[in-house]
C-alpha cells in the first residue's frame, strides 16, 4: 500500500476506525465453526476399590525333623527337593542297642509274670488253709500283699517294655506331615541326639500356601467410617489378586482365610492371612509378592477418565462437561480416589453427563463445542 494511504488512513478520526473494526471482528467469532471435542459418556456402578499390600508367600504348614533318640544316622531314605506323603521314611538310626534293650525288658516281664503265678498260687493255698482254719489271718494277709506285688511288678515291666519300643521306632525317622522335604543337614555316620537344635531336615506343605499381608489399622477404621456411598470390604467374599515380583498376575485367586484381631503396637498394622492354590508349585515360600486387597465398596460411584480432569491453584478436581446445548459447563468433583486410569468421583458429576477428555485447550467454559464420542468413528474431513 502507498505510504500516502497509510498517511491519510492515520489522518481518519479514532472512532471511525474502531467503528470499522468492531463489526469485522464480531464477523469472525460468529463465523468460526464451535470447537471440536471428544468427550465420553459417564455411568454410574458399584466400584469395588482395592489396594496393593505387599507380603511374602509362606508354607501352609511346616514341619522341622528332629531325632527322638540318640544314635548314628545309618542312612537316609528320601530324595532331596521331592514330594514326601505323611508317614514315609527320611532317616534310619542304628538300631542294635535300642533291639537288646527291647530283648531285656521282654526278659523283665516274663520274669514278672513268672513272680505273679508264683505269688497266685500261694494267695490260693493260703486262702485254702484259712477256709479250714490250719493257718492264721497274718499268713493269708501276707499272700495277698505277695500277689499284688507281684501284679505291679508286671505292669512296671509292661510300661518298661512299652518305652522300649517306642525307642525302637523311632530309630525310623518318619515325615509327620506330607509336603515337599528339604536339603539334609545331616549325613550318613552322623552322631544325632533327641531334640537337638539343628533340624534333620524340613517339610513345607505348599498347597496351598499363604501369604501374610499387613495392612494399617487407620485404613481400616477410614473405610469402616467412610461416607459418600463407601462400604467396608469385610462383607464381600474376600477374592484376591496376587501380583509376582516381575508385575505379572498369578492365574489363581485366593481368599482372606484370617485376620490377627490384634494391632501390632509398634507399627499400628493388623496382619492378614491369605490362602492361595499351588498345585503346579509355582510359589514357592519366601517368595516377595504384592496382593490386591479389597478394601470397600462404593454404590453408584462415577468413574471420571483422569485425562478429564484437572486442578485449580488450590488443588481442587474439576473438568468440563457438555450439556444437552453443547455448552461448556465447569464442574467442582468430589474425588474419592482412584482407580487404574480413572478418578471415583462421589459428586459433582452425575450419569449420563458428557466430560470432555480430548480438545480441551480449544474450549472453556460457556463455548459451545462439537462433541463426539470416544471411540467413534469420525467423520471425514472435506479439502476445501
Amino acid at each position: 500500500m502507498p505510504r500516502s494511504l497509510f498517511a491519510r488512513l492515520g489522518q481518519l478520526p479514532a472512532a471511525l476506525i474502531l467503528a470499522v473494526s468492531l463489526p469485522l471482528s464480531a464477523f469472525a467469532q460468529e463465523g468460526r465453526p464451535p470447537a471440536a471435542v471428544t468427550v465420553v459418556t459417564l455411568e454410574a456402578s458399584d466400584v469395588t476399590l482395592t489396594a496393593s499390600l505387599p507380603g511374602r508367600v509362606a508354607a501352609s504348614a511346616q514341619a522341622e525333623v528332629r531325632p527322638q533318640v540318640n544314635g548314628i544316622i545309618r542312612e537316609r531314605l528320601y530324595v532331596e527337593g521331592r514330594p514326601v506323603a505323611k508317614g514315609d521314611l527320611l532317616y534310619r538310626i542304628e538300631a542294635s542297642s535300642y533291639e537288646a534293650q527291647k530283648a531285656s525288658s521282654e526278659a523283665l516281664l516274663a520274669q514278672a509274670h513268672a513272680a505273679l503265678r508264683s505269688a497266685q498260687r500261694e494267695f490260693d493255698r493260703q486262702q485254702e488253709l484259712k477256709a479250714r482254719n490250719v493257718v492264721s489271718q497274718q499268713n493269708l494277709d501276707n499272700a495277698i500283699s505277695a500277689r499284688e506285688i507281684a501284679e505291679a511288678s508286671v505292669k512296671v515291666a509292661e510300661a518298661h517294655l512299652l518305652t522300649t519300643n517306642i525307642d525302637l521306632e523311632r530309630t525310623d525317622i518318619r515325615a509327620p506331615i506330607a509336603g515337599v522335604v528339604g536339603l539334609s543337614e545331616v549325613s550318613q555316620g552322623a552322631l544325632v541326639t533327641a531334640g537337638q537344635a539343628t533340624p534333620l531336615t524340613t517339610i513345607r506343605t505348599i498347597d496351598p500356601v499363604h501369604v501374610d499381608v499387613t495392612q494399617a489399622a487407620a485404613d481400616i477404621l477410614r473405610w469402616r467410617r467412610a461416607d459418600g456411598g463407601a462400604k467396608f470390604a469385610e462383607e464381600l467374599g474376600q477374592v484376591v489378586e496376587l501380583k509376582l515380583a516381575d508385575g505379572t498376575i498369578y492365574e489363581h485367586q485366593g481368599e482372606l482365610s484370617a485376620a490377627e484381631p490384634h494391632v501390632k503396637e509398634t507399627t499400628g498394622t493388623i496382619v492378614l492371612r491369605l490362602s492361595f492354590p499351588n498345585s503346579e508349585g509355582f510359589l514357592l515360600p519366601g517368595m516377595y509378592v504384592q496382593v490386591e486387597m479389597p478394601q470397600g465398596v462404593v454404590k453408584d460411584a462415577i468413574l471420571v477418565p483422569q485425562q478429564a480432569v484437572s486442578r485449580d491453584r488450590r488443588g481442587v478436581p474439576m473438568a468440563l462437561v457438555v450439556n444437552a446445548d453443547n455448552v461448556v459447563e465447569q464442574r467442582t468433583l468430589t474425588v474419592l480416589r482412584d482407580h487404574g486410569n480413572d478418578w471415583v468421583v462421589t459428586a459433582g458429576v452425575v450419569a449420563g453427563d458428557r466430560v470432555i477428555v480430548s480438545g480441551l485447550q480449544k474450549t472453556a467454559p460457556g463455548a459451545t463445542v462439537a462433541p463426539q464420542e470416544q471411540g467413534a468413528t469420525e467423520p471425514p474431513v472435506e479439502n476445501n
